[in-house]
């Protein structure tokens, strides 16, 4: 049979629990990946045991007030709070989620936070975008019209515009991408949910004038054919958007002009 293990230096070791004087009725114990590239450790979970009475309810206020009164070397992205930007995408309990929108109430007694999967570690909690970006970036997410209008803007009806719903709400926070196995084992060569999502939504859009240029584009085995419908990208999606379906129209449009 054959056997797969980590790399030495890959393997998460016990780390240090924090504030253990910590009193209160209400404490929450928040296991949390750490790792520094300029200690030359192997990574590590830390446990800080955080009073919820004198926390915020969302995990993002348990690491704020982590950061700001336990242990200021903890490294996380944040910035709008509302689940706008996707900048605190992270795995929460094994669940790739945004901690601005994750109810602390909602989750056990123990939580235990890692960086999204499968992806570059930067540092502590902070995961490596470029390679998410450039993939973005390939699907020419921007409208492109030979034509100028013919007078003003370019104007849509209700039900075209009905069209980019679920689309365009995209936050590029990668929970969606980072959550499928194709994009696991296919990184530099499947573009992912994400991707594919943004690229539907400009093949959808009735003012876009390269739908047959962006599908020529798309056509390969890699690019998009590595997605076998698994769906975890739709059930991981913190917006409850359905890359899973974007994916399935871009395919049946492929097919219906291979017909032709």
């Amino acid at each position: 049979m054959v056997q797969f293990t980590l790399p030495v230096n890959s393997k998460v070791k016990k780390g240090i629990t924090h504030n253990t004087a910590t009193v209160g009725r209400n404490i929450r114990t928040f296991e949390i990946y750490r790792w520094n590239p300029d200690d030359g450790d192997n990574p590590r979970l830390d446990s800080y045991l955080v009073d919820l009475d004198q926390c915020g309810p969302m995990v993002l206020d348990a690491l704020l007030k982590i950061k700001n009164e336990i242990d200021s070397t903890l490294t996380f992205r944040r910035s709008c709070r509302e689940g706008i930007c996707g900048s605190c995408a992270m795995n929460i309990n094994g669940v790739n989620d945004l901690a601005c929108t994750q109810n602390i109430s909602d989750l056990p007694s123990r939580v235990r936070i890692y960086p999204l999967p499968h992806m570059l570690v930067v540092k502590d909690l902070v995961p490596d975008m470029s390679h998410f970006f450039e993939q973005h970036a390939k699907v020419e997410p921007w409208l492109k019209a030979a034509t100028a209008p013919v007078e003003g803007e370019r104007t849509q009806s209700e039900e075209q515009r009905a069209r980019l719903d679920g689309l365009y709400e995209c936050i590029l926070c990668a929970c969606c991408s980072t959550s499928c196995p194709s994009y696991w084992w296919n990184t530099e060569r499947y573009l992912g949910p994400a991707s594919l999502l943004q690229a539907y939504r400009w093949i959808a859009d009735s003012r876009d004038q390269a739908t047959g240029e962006r599908l020529d584009q798309l056509d390969d085995a890699f690019k998009l054919y590595r997605c076998h419908t698994i769906m975890n990208c739709t059930n991981a999606c913190p917006k409850g958007l359905n890359p899973g379906r974007a994916i399935g129209e871009i395919k049946k449009r492929l097919a219906r002009r291979s017909r032709k």
